[in-house]
C-alpha cells in the first residue's frame, strides 16, 4: 500500500519510520505541503497523509480522486482544512487522530499563562544582556484568579485539573458539557458570563462555523480590562484585527498564541532570512505582552509517538474493514 506523506519534516520520519515495517506500507516522504499545485505528487498512491496546514478543499480532493487516492489520513485532531462534504461525495473517507496527548497541549497552555504572567520571556532576554532590574516584570498570583476554559473535551478537562491545583476559580463553557468535569464540581456558565468574570481565558474548542472569530470586538468589549487570552486550538477562533485594537487600548493585558489564523504561510518554515509579509502578524510581534509559539503545543515525545501509531492504525483499519473508530463524518 502506497502512502503519500505530505508536510514531512525530520520529526515526522523519525516517528513513523520505525513503525512502517510492521504495517508493510510504502511511504513516499514529501516535504511540500499539500495544495492544488502539489496534489500531483500523490499520483500512484492509495492514501494521502496530511497535517494541519495542508490544503484539502474541494478542488484538491477532486484531483486526488482522479489520481486514485482512496483515503485521506490526517495526523492531527483538527479537520477544518478538509472539505468533508466533497470527500464524502467522492467516496473518500477521512480519518484523524482525535486524542494524541491532552497533557501536551494543556501543559503548553499553562506554560504560556505562567510565562506571560511572570514575563519570563522578557526576563530571560534582559539577563542575557546583563540587565538584572525587576522593573516591568511584576506578575500576579495565579491562586484565587478566575480562569475561563472554553471547550472542555480532554484537553480542557486536563487543564481544569491543573488550574484547580493552582487554586484558581474555574468557569467552563461547552455546548456539550463534560460529565466527568461537572461531577468534579466544574461550574458551567454562558459565554458572556465567562467573558465578563474571567481574569484568564483559554481556548480549547474546534474551529467550526459557530466558533470562527468567537473572540471578536463584541466579546472583547465584555471582558475585564487587562484580561489574559491564551489560544492553543485554532487561529481563526480569534479575530486578529480586533485583538490588535484591544492590545493597543489595554483591554487585553496578555496574549499567548500557539496558533494564528494565517499561520499556513508562516509556521513550520524557517523565514529568519526573509521579510515576513503578513502585516498583522508583524504587528502582533511588536507588543511586549504578546507571546507566540509556532503551533508546538502538541509537540512532545509521547504525543508524536501516539500520532504515528494512531495514523498508521487508522489506515490499516480502513483498508481492511472499510471503516475506523476515528472516521470523520461530514
Amino acid at each position: 500500500m502506497k502512502v503519500a506523506m505530505f508536510s514531512t519534516q525530520p520529526w515526522v520520519r523519525e516517528a513513523f519510520e520505525p513503525l512502517v515495517v510492521h504495517y508493510g506500507f510504502e511511504i513516499t516522504w514529501l516535504e511540500p505541503r499539500l495544495s492544488l499545485a502539489t496534489a500531483a505528487l500523490a499520483a500512484g498512491h492509495s492514501v494521502v497523509c496530511a497535517f494541519v496546514n495542508d490544503q484539502l478543499d474541494e478542488a484538491v480532493i477532486e484531483k486526488l480522486k482522479g489520481f486514485g487516492v482512496r483515503l485521506i489520513a490526517l495526523r492531527c485532531a483538527g479537520y477544518n482544512n478538509v472539505d468533508l462534504k466533497a470527500a464524502s461525495r467522492l467516496g473518500i473517507p477521512v480519518v484523524r487522530v482525535p486524542a494524541y496527548s491532552p497533557y501536551a497541549v494543556a501543559e503548553h497552555a499553562l506554560a504560556l499563562m505562567l510565562c506571560l504572567n511572570r514575563r519570563l520571556h522578557r526576563a530571560w532576554a534582559r539577563v542575557r544582556e546583563g540587565n538584572f532590574e525587576l522593573d516591568g516584570l511584576l506578575g500576579f498570583d495565579m491562586h484565587g484568579k478566575t480562569v475561563g476554559v472554553i471547550g472542555t473535551g480532554r484537553i480542557g478537562q486536563v487543564l481544569c485539573g491543573m488550574l484547580k491545583g493552582f487554586g484558581c476559580r474555574i468557569l467552563s463553557y461547552d455546548t456539550f458539557p463534560n460529565v466527568e468535569l461537572a461531577a468534579d464540581g466544574a461550574q458551567y456558565v454562558e459565554l458572556e458570563q465567562l467573558y465578563r468574570e474571567s481574569d484568564i481565558i483559554s481556548l480549547h474548542c474546534p474551529l467550526v462555523t459557530e466558533t470562527r472569530h468567537m473572540i471578536d470586538a463584541h466579546a472583547l468589549d465584555v471582558m475585564k480590562k487587562g484580561v489574559m487570552i491564551v489560544n492553543t486550538s485554532r487561529g481563526a477562533l480569534i479575530d486578529t484585527q480586533a485583538v490588535i485594537q484591544a492590545l493597543k487600548s489595554g483591554k487585553i493585558g496578555y496574549l499567548g498564541l500557539d496558533v494564528y489564523e494565517e499561520e499556513g504561510a508562516l509556521f513550520s518554515e524557517d523565514l529568519s532570512n526573509k521579510v515576513i509579509q503578513d502585516d498583522m502578524f508583524v504587528r502582533l510581534e511588536t507588543f511586549p505582552n504578546v507571546l507566540i509559539t509556532a503551533h508546538q503545543a502538541f509537540f512532545t515525545k509521547e504525543a508524536v509517538q501516539n500520532i504515528a501509531e494512531t495514523t498508521l492504525e487508522n489506515i490499516r483499519e480502513v483498508l481492511e474493514s472499510g471503516t475506523s473508530g476515528n472516521l470523520v463524518k461530514p
